[in-house]
């Protein structure tokens, strides 16, 4: 059965670049990426594990922990990680799956068969806190994902799990958020002291609420 958003993430232990890994276990409280990448030794997926490794504080300034995956064994996986430092200029610094057997792959529904019914595509799952899928982005095989994309909506996804927003197209950190229609002006003046503009009954324009002193959460 395919994963959908809102579901939760199917836990799983597996072997990786840094040993054996619970997956829940390695999230701990945080949140997590888990990505995978269609073969070793190929070049769109070296370029995207050494800029996943690059922006390692970026992630960790959000509480995220990353973990890639491949249908490769481990120690292609070991062998590989030194073409992506050297070639990238960034040692991998987060643990690849090895997913020989395709258990994590057939777990997250990875596997395209119309794309390829032997390796995966390039999948992006992000999990919050509470174990739950909170994001599913799918690339095929030519196209190298955007980090900055993954970035900005995991800043989304954190602002709108504690505040009574949402965020409107392209928004990125510190712009302007929309107040949800569920919240009602007079709501609306305690949780927002920094106040909105109506553009609609239902479309309220307010400053970001943890850039604002005084904002509740929701």
């Amino acid at each position: 059965m395919a994963i959908r958003l809102g579901d939760d993430a199917p836990n799983f232990t597996a072997q990786t670049t840094q040993g054996e890994i619970n997956f829940y276990d390695y999230l701990g409280d945080g949140w997590g990426v888990l990505f995978s990448h269609p073969k070793d030794y190929t070049p769109v997926c070296t370029t995207e594990l050494g800029e996943a490794a690059r922006l390692k504080p970026e992630f960790d300034k959000r509480n995220v922990k990353v973990i890639g995956l491949s249908v490769d064994a481990l120690g292609s996986h070991e062998g590989w990680a030194k073409d992506i430092e050297e070639t990238q200029g960034t040692a991998v610094n987060f643990p690849m799956i090895a997913d020989a057997d395709k258990t994590v792959s057939n777990l997250y529904d990875m596997i395209h068969p119309n794309a390829s019914d032997t390796f995966t595509v390039r999948s992006v799952y992000v999990i919050g806190p509470d174990k739950k899928v909170k994001l599913m982005i799918t690339y095929p095989a030519s196209t190298g994902r955007n980090f900055d994309e993954i970035l900005r909506v995991i800043d989304s996804l954190q602002l709108t799990a504690k505040y009574s927003v949402a965020t409107p197209v392209n928004w990125k950190d510190g712009n302007d958020c929309i107040i949800i229609p569920a919240v009602t002006n007079e709501q609306a003046k305690e949780k927002f002291p920094a106040g909105w503009k109506e553009l609609k009954p239902y479309l309220r324009i307010t400053p970001q609420p943890n850039k604002t002193a005084k904002s509740e959460g929701a």
